[in-house]
């Protein structure tokens, strides 16, 4: 399988070097030449480490030490249990996607311990060393820094908006004392974070002295490891693999909605894909009107990690919609940034969308709270707001006879004040997290400034 970029500069390159490169040299995003084909039949009894293997195995042939990698990712040790993301049925037909039983209690875990298995293996045989370097707008920084401490041959540099994630996302981050593990906290929103990684990822020279890597994701191998529990949630949810199934899924970066669009173009049977914005509704927008419209200033609302105006996955999705035109999608990102959007909806790729199994909708504050509440009184479940997000609009989408599965999100723990809010008392902590926020927490305060940024880099690699 080889790699091709989003802009159509960068040569085709195998798994490893896309892996170890994140963003392309040209701007853009790596996807694979072809879209393999599912095996529903084959896949429908296996364990997760087994159709993990089955599907990553598509997307990746250089590793010849697959197998352990991802058995040793994905281990009841690492995520409480042998199921890894166990589907609760609420009700007939509406399901919840457990995805928060990792380290961080967030989904983004399930891709980055497999990341940084990667990582590892791969710097070791290259007997190279990486500089990782990312954004995040809450949970990507921490399961990305629970990942890569203590790996052999890595360094993390993580950016995230000062005071604008939760204490316990903060504290998670920032309470880390490994060697190898750099919190920057910026001084703006996250938009300023990854636009300070994207410039430094833009300069070529520097990336390659400094050995620059990505673990947003903008990195194929998040995409490809979140494209696994699509097709876990399928096989619990129906019976034949013919079954049409829903998903819902909270949204800011693209990234893990992008990766069930990558399943139902492997041939998962998926009815809708079921967008769910908060008040920086920059998607819904566009899947409801064809405009694309980058905000000026992100709201600061109560489900943060989705406090985000530019969906940095959304150029893959639209690299397939224009026919992987790849000149049609630099002229897109180069009308974006000049001009603050672009608008398909007259454009021949608009009925597209609707064909491509996109829905979309938007969730409020009071929406979060009354949801929470629904959800508590009437199923005797606790949820975080983002998965609050993605309920309140599934519910609006819902279709009978289609079973429907939301994603969730993170672990309510990790946001308290807004369960104590909605419920009037806070989701029970894990034993080993109750005295997070007490313990010293190491960072270091920082302009939204590249060249500062790629100093501080180069001082501590």
């Amino acid at each position: 399988m080889r790699y091709v970029s989003t802009r159509g500069a960068a040569a085709p390159k195998r798994f490893t070097e896309v892996l170890l490169e994140g963003l392309a040299p040209d701007g853009g995003l790596y996807l694979p030449e072809a879209t393999p084909k599912a095996d529903l039949p084959a896949w429908r009894r296996l364990g997760y480490p087994e159709l993990a293997l089955q599907v990553l195995s598509r997307f990746i042939d250089d590793i010849p030490e697959l197998e352990t990698l991802v058995r040793r990712a994905y281990s009841a040790r690492v995520f409480a249990g042998n199921e890894i993301t166990p589907l609760r049925t609420l009700e007939p037909g509406l399901h919840l996607l457990g995805l928060a039983n990792g380290p961080t209690l967030a989904f983004k875990d399930i891709a980055l311990q497999l990341l940084g298995e990667l990582f590892e293996w791969v710097l070791n045989e290259k007997n190279q060393t990486l500089n990782v370097l990312g954004a995040t707008s809450g949970d990507t920084g921490s399961a990305a820094e629970y990942a890569m401490r203590g790996k052999r041959g890595i360094r993390v540099f993580m950016l995230s908006p000062h005071k604008r994630m939760t204490a316990f996302q903060a504290a998670q981050m920032y309470s880390l004392q490994d060697a190898n593990i750099h919190n920057l906290a910026v001084k703006g929103v996250f938009d300023d974070c990854q636009d300070v990684v994207k410039k430094v990822n833009a300069d070529a020279a520097y990336k390659a002295q400094h050995r620059i890597g990505a673990v947003n994701s903008i990195n194929w191998a998040r995409v490809a490891a979140q494209v696994v529990y699509y097709f876990k949630a399928y096989f619990a949810a129906t019976r034949t693999d013919s079954d049409p199934v829903s998903f819902a899924v909270p949204t800011g970066n693209f990234g893990n909605i992008y990766a069930g669009h990558v399943a139902r173009s492997m041939g998962l049977p998926v009815r809708s894909l079921i967008l769910a914005s908060n008040e920086n509704d920059v998607l819904d927008q566009f899947f409801r009107t064809g405009r694309y419209r980058a905000r000026k200033k992100v709201k600061h609302t109560t489900s943060p990690s989705m406090d985000i105006s530019k969906a940095s996955n959304f150029e893959r999705y639209v690299y397939g919609l224009v026919d992987r035109d790849a000149a049609r999608v630099r002229d897109l990102w180069r009308r974006l940034d000049a001009e603050g959007e672009f608008d398909l909806s007259h454009s021949p790729y608009w009925p597209r969308v609707a064909q491509s199994g996109f829905v979309s909708g938007r969730s409020t504050h009071a929406d979060r709270v009354e949801t929470i509440k629904m959800v508590f009184e009437k199923y005797g479940v606790m949820i975080d707001p983002h998965t609050a997000d993605g309920v309140k609009v599934a519910l609006e989408h819902r279709e009978p006879g289609v079973q429907l599965v939301c994603l969730e999100t993170a672990a309510p723990a990790k946001f308290a004040p807004m369960l104590v809010e909605a419920l009037g008392r806070a989701p029970e902590r894990p034993a080993e997290w109750r005295d997070l926020e007490r313990l010293p927490q190491r960072f270091e305060l920082i302009a939204p400034d590249a060249e500062a940024v790629k100093r501080y880099i180069a001082s501590h690699s």
